[in-house]
């Protein structure tokens, strides 16, 4: 608990989340988006979205498009993978140390 993860994009950090609770396998916590997060946003509100509509095909893209484009890093440093949701000042993610099957 209180642990700060960062988002980060080309090394840039755009976001961090400070730790308030783990209930495995998931990790969640409040969201600090730093200025560079109004680029990356657009990609967590559509996902959100595609969430609540159950449409995987899409929702697997822009969690792929996610993944490409931001790095996720505990304070030990990069995850190899993850899975991040973002809504307003609430972050929820599940990582790991190996790529996901």
């Amino acid at each position: 608990m209180g642990e700060i993860w960062q988002l980060r994009k080309q090394g840039e950090v755009v976001g961090e989340i400070v730790i308030e609770d783990v209930d495995f396998p998931w990790v969640s916590g409040r969201f600090l988006p730093a200025p560079g997060f109004a680029a990356v946003k657009p990609l967590f509100d559509r996902e959100l979205v595609l969430v609540e509509e159950e449409d995987i095909g899409e929702w697997e893209a822009v969690t792929d498009e996610i993944r490409r484009t931001l790095e996720l890093a505990a304070p030990t440093g990069p995850v190899a993978e993850f899975l991040l949701h973002v809504d307003g000042d609430r972050a929820w993610f599940r990582w790991s140390d190996e790529p996901f099957e």
